[in-house]
């Protein structure tokens, strides 16, 4: 073999190693994303009601208490052969928060002792009797009677019955007809002294 050949069959194996060198692999398939999941569509009106939470429920606005009774808490005053006895003191509190006076009575008799040691001027009771709806225009009216005159009004029709002021250690009693106490009330009980008024009182009614 020639030099002229053996050039020719080494250019030969070049040019192929050369183009074997080329052949890169086949590119791969770029990957596939995996299909994506769709949510479930919670406003669908198919989905079932949500329960409220405790919390909801304590947003919930309380119903308006009621007023508070004209007894105050106190017991009932004791009733035999239709009168009745209530005591007053320097507390400024009576005994008791109501009245019932028994359907059988044509009159009734309130007998007032005042438990307590202050003089008439500076801790002075009384019982009067009128609507729950007068009784602090009947207390204002009387104001201007001064202790001498009650701290009653005596022109006040809106009175029903009412005793004498009275100081600690003494007592006064009142009576009056059932039937003044039977109309369109409801009817209270209460203390006219300045002040008094708006804490010493309490309901009265037929039963």
């Amino acid at each position: 073999m020639n030099n002229t050949q053996i050039t020719a069959l080494a250019a030969a194996c070049l040019f192929g190693l050369a183009a074997c060198g080329n052949d890169a692999p086949p590119a791969s398939d770029p990957p596939v994303a995996p299909a994506t999941t769709t949510a479930p569509d919670t406003a669908s009106t198919d989905a079932p009601p949500t329960a409220a939470t405790p919390a909801d429920a304590g947003t919930a606005t309380p119903a308006a208490s009621a007023p508070a009774p004209a007894d105050n808490g106190k017991p009932a005053a004791v009733v035999n052969d239709c009168s009745t006895t209530i005591e007053g003191n320097d507390a400024m509190q009576f005994d008791v928060g109501s009245i019932t006076v028994p359907s059988s009575c044509s009159e009734f008799t309130i007998t007032l002792e005042h438990t307590g040691q202050m003089p008439v001027a500076a801790m002075g009771h009384n019982v009067v009797i009128s609507k729950a709806a007068d009784r602090e225009a009947v207390a204002q009216a009387g104001m201007s009677a001064g202790v001498d005159g009650d701290y009653v009004d005596p022109n006040d029709e809106r009175v029903i019955a009412h005793t004498e002021l009275i100081g600690g250690g003494e007592s006064t009693s009142v009576t009056f007809p059932v039937s003044d106490i039977q109309g369109d009330g409801p009817y209270e009980f209460f203390c006219s002294f300045p002040g008094h008024w708006a804490v010493m009182r309490g309901s009265i009614q037929v039963g």
